[in-house]
């Protein structure tokens, strides 16, 4: 099911183009469930009842703001893993993107650039070495042990990495 978010009852012009486009989209794929949401009542939906939606197509204002709502329902911007897939091309990255406040400071968590590195694994087809580094990235944060500050813990990024990595190796044997 494809959900189309706007706010086409207010942005007439913007939104009402975005909206009418996206149905005209929809209505080649008639096998493909669509529906759309105003972007405010898009938010409540998604913290009541997440199970509800599949993909939500918005214009980039409305995706950076219900990307991060959505990483603050799973524990916070520095687990949340993002996926960009599009024909003949993917990007994969941390929904939050960089954190350049960050930099050098070595207390980033890097757990949603792991994760991102496990979907890329995936869609390439290495389903063995994306399981093994999501398992991985489950048994430290599970242990709560080598962790960094959003995660309750002390360590750096560097470490917390390491230990991901450490996990791994132990893992394939």
């Amino acid at each position: 099911k494809v959900t189309a978010v706007h706010k086409a009852n207010i942005m007439k012009l913007s939104d009402g183009l975005f909206l009418d486009v996206a149905r005209g989209v929809a209505a080649e794929y008639p096998d493909i469930e669509f529906e759309d949401r105003i972007v405010d009542n898009m938010c409540m939906q998604l913290v009541q009842k997440p199970e509800l939606y599949d993909v939500l197509l918005c214009p980039n204002l409305y995706g950076d703001i219900l990307s991060d709502l959505c990483a603050g329902l799973v524990g916070g911007l520095g687990v949340a893993p993002g996926a960009n897939i599009g024909e003949g091309i993917a990007v994969f990255e941390p929904v939050h993107g960089s954190a350049p406040k960050h930099a050098g400071l070595d207390k980033a968590d890097p757990t949603a650039l792991i994760l991102s590195a496990v979907l890329m694994l995936a869609h390439l087809g290495e389903a063995e070495a994306a399981n093994a580094l999501f398992a991985g990235v489950r048994a430290v944060i599970g242990r709560g042990e080598r962790v960094t500050y959003d995660l309750g813990g002390t360590s750096g990024t560097a470490d917390m990495g390491k230990a991901i990595a450490e996990e791994v190796r132990t893992l394939r044997g």
